[in-house]
């Protein structure tokens, strides 16, 4: 049976990048696929935390995923500090992985920024983390956005050299899955960056929480260039965007990306129905579909929010799960390492 493992930050603020680039993608996988799907609180830790506001989001997240259809009862569904395989495991990966692959890591760079030395050192082996979170199940796929292919690369990299070093075919090497049409989502007021929870604009970003009027009022904000809609013409031979393209017109390329992932539909099909347009009849459009598959997983998250046991029940039950996979998993890479357990 194929394994998907994958997980979201419980940092606050879902958001539509959040549901259309992983989300939306892990309750399709349930179909083909043996799901395991984390709130990654131990990764939320590299940088501070509010203790309180770190409970209220991991809780947020479960309501999300719950929300928007995935069923605790076909997938695991569970937070990764219930299961200390992860955090074990994660050190045996700090001693296989070289660091010069955590060095070329971009997003540390990012995320450190100029002071790279007041950086945590969690956040510097933030992706060993990543690679015990996948291995600790043997998870043969793992749905990724762009940013995050790097880290699939390490893990993969890590798994490679666990088997060599030890003489042993013991981790699979894990294949990524991108799906989806907008799996870059960018801010609605700057095309250029990605959608994020830590922009201060609130309008830069439709939260899964937003009502109808204020997905409405967000899109009807979004910034647009003074130019009409492009043609299936403007598609490559693939039916992709080309790089360059996306560039000269961020913020167009941005909300047809959003449409055609909301509608289910492919760039040519999207770009075929508004060749021509003007933005203020794309934007009614678009905001018709978000307000029709937004509106009730947010109303459902704030009700699941009310009820903080039930949440919580489905966590541990999801641990309990989660547990009796990873730790025969983690006891095998026990005795291979040689660790004595008498």
């Amino acid at each position: 049976m194929k394994r998907i493992f994958s997980g979201v930050q419980p940092t606050g603020n879902l958001h539509l990048g959040n549901y259309l680039g992983a989300i939306r993608n892990f309750v399709g996988l349930q179909d083909d696929y043996e799901c395991i799907y984390c709130v990654v609180d131990l990764h939320a830790i590299t940088v501070w935390q509010d203790p309180e506001a770190l409970r209220a989001q991991t809780r947020e997240v479960t309501a999300a995923y719950l929300a928007a259809g995935i069923d605790p009862k076909r997938s695991i569904i569970f937070n990764q500090s219930q299961v200390s395989a992860h955090a074990e495991l994660a050190w045996i990966f700090n001693c296989v992985i070289r660091m010069g692959w955590l060095n070329r890591m971009t997003q540390f760079k990012e995320k450190a920024g100029k002071h790279r030395e007041n950086a945590s050192a969690g956040l510097f082996v933030y992706p060993s983390l990543m690679a015990a979170d996948i291995l600790a199940y043997k998870a043969t796929h793992v749905p990724v956005g762009d940013d995050q292919k790097q880290h699939l690369e390490l893990t993969r990299d890590t798994a490679q050299k666990f088997n060599n070093d030890y003489g042993v075919e013991f981790f699979p090497i894990t294949e990524p899955l991108i799906l989806g049409a907008a799996t870059r989502v960018m801010s609605l007021r700057d095309g250029s960056k990605k959608m994020s929870k830590s922009d201060p604009s609130d309008m830069s970003r439709i939260n899964m929480t937003d009502d109808s009027d204020a997905i409405a009022q967000k899109i009807r904000r979004a910034t647009t260039d003074p130019e009409l809609l492009p043609g299936p013409e403007a598609l490559d031979a693939e039916g992709q965007v080309p790089e360059e393209r996306r560039k000269e017109r961020p913020e167009a390329w941005n909300l047809l990306g959003i449409y055609a992932a909301l509608s289910d539909q492919n760039w040519a099909q999207v770009l075929a129905e508004f060749e021509g347009s003007q933005f203020s009849s794309f934007k009614k459009a678009l905001t018709e579909v978000a307000v029709e598959k937004l509106g009730p997983i947010g109303a459902e998250m704030k009700r699941l929010q009310q009820d903080a046991a039930y949440v919580d029940g489905i966590l541990k039950e999801g641990a309990e799960r989660a547990n009796a996979v990873a730790l025969p998993i983690l006891r095998e890479v026990q005795e291979i390492v040689g660790f004595l357990r008498p």
